[in-house]
């Protein structure tokens, strides 16, 4: 009987590594005729830089968590406290999650700062091989006139010169940069105004959502086929088949223009809010039901229940006391994404009903090539949605017991 060669047995045992890694050299090769070499190994790299955060031992984990998340607060804290005040509270911050924070939880902050870092580069990237630049539109006079101008605003010709610039004006002058369309207005001071608008009406959309979603689909839950849980179903289903603009649309015909009830568009009081947080959050509240029903009807089968039960207590105690939380975990682990959902997409929203938001300079921003714009708002969101992430993370450790000794 022949022996197999070594040379044999070796490449059977890492088939997998082998085909594996043969797969990323023709996705690298393919990124690099697409991008060039340069920004197809940054790009990996990032990628690499991304996958080695979530593998790193404890003991490097325990030291850097505290570092990146004092960078972070610092970065966060210095445009409105000054260097010395976010550099106090930074450090503050990073001393009591040292001394406080969980393994867990300093772990997703190391994995934060790699994402943010590369959300940052492929944003860039993209921003550069769309068609068109910053200056397609100017009445420049002569390629020296546009040279001029990229020096001025800081927009070379290459995405990794950009890169390098933007983080250089981030890191060490804590800036998001000029705007390259709105003459003399920072980045800063565009989104400033804007912030606490988008905030304030993805508040109000979660709220509406998860209340609507919870009171729908725990009623749904506890009387399974029942017309209480037809009738719910049917409008849970209504929400997730017609999108954002067509509900507005709908709002503003009955509530605007029918009946004159509410304003169409605008801002300035609590009454502007109503049309667009619905609008926002009645899909959303769609899904909250559905998971809300099937978590209930999970929950009130088990044996705990059956208990309460059997003790004498009365059934609005057994859900309340006992149900309601079961009936939770799967909605609050939908919540992330409802609130990224939220975010992005009250762009549409912003747009229908003329909220002066962030939706709209995100926009302006990508119409007009404003990369800094373009890229603070990034920033911006993709730092909203990670934190809210992390909370969501929490909120579900604190519902499930079994979960606690992780966080």
């Amino acid at each position: 009987m022949n022996e197999r060669s070594p040379l044999l047995v070796w490449l059977a045992a890492h088939r997998a590594r082998l085909i594996g890694l043969a797969l990323a050299i023709a996705l690298l090769l393919a990124l690099a005729r697409a991008i060039g070499l340069a920004a197809a190994l940054s790009t990996a790299a990032g990628f690499g830089l991304l996958v080695g955060a979530a593998w790193l031992p404890d003991g490097a984990v325990r030291k850097l968590g505290p570092v990146l998340l004092g960078g972070l607060l610092f970065a966060l804290l210095r445009p409105t406290l000054g260097a010395a005040m976010g550099a106090t509270a930074a450090l503050l911050g990073a001393l009591a999650a040292y001394r406080v924070a969980s393994l867990a939880v300093l772990r997703r902050v190391t994995f934060i700062v790699p994402s943010l870092l590369l959300l940052i580069f492929v944003t860039t990237l993209l921003m550069y091989l769309a068609p068109g630049n910053p200056f397609a539109r100017e009445r420049v006079a002569s390629p020296r006139v546009e040279e001029a101008l990229r020096a001025v605003y800081g927009v070379p010709h290459g995405p990794l010169e950009f890169f390098e610039i933007y983080m250089r004006r981030l890191l060490l002058e804590g800036s998001l940069g000029p705007s390259i369309k709105v003459q003399g207005r920072t980045v800063e001071e565009l989104l400033g105004p804007a912030l606490p608008v988008s905030l304030a009406l993805g508040t109000l959309a979660l709220t509406l959502a998860v209340a609507m979603g919870l009171v729908l689909g725990i009623c749904a839950g506890l009387r399974p086929n029942s017309r209480a849980d037809y009738a719910s179903m049917g409008v849970a289903m209504l929400g997730i088949s017609l999108p954002n603009f067509v509900i507005g649309a709908l709002l503003v015909i009955a509530f605007a223009l029918s009946w004159r009830v509410l304003p169409v568009a605008g801002w300035g009081s609590y009454r502007h809010l109503i049309l667009p947080a619905i609008t926002l959050g009645l899909p959303y509240a769609a899904y909250i039901a559905r998971l809300a029903r099937n978590g209930t009807i999970e929950v009130m089968q088990q044996d705990f229940i059956r208990t309460a039960r059997a003790k004498g207590l009365p059934e609005h105690q057994v859900v309340l006391v006992h149900a309601l939380k079961g009936a939770l975990l799967p909605v609050v682990s939908f919540l992330g994404p409802a609130a990224a959902g939220i975010l992005t997409g009250s762009f549409v929203v912003e747009s229908l009903f003329g909220i002066p938001g962030m939706g709209q300079w995100f926009v302006k921003g990508a119409i007009n090539r404003d990369y800094s714009l373009v890229l603070g708002s990034a920033i911006l969101y993709a730092t909203l949605v990670t934190l809210f992430n992390l909370l969501v993370d929490l909120a579900y450790a604190w519902l499930d017991p079994r979960l606690r000794g992780s966080l």
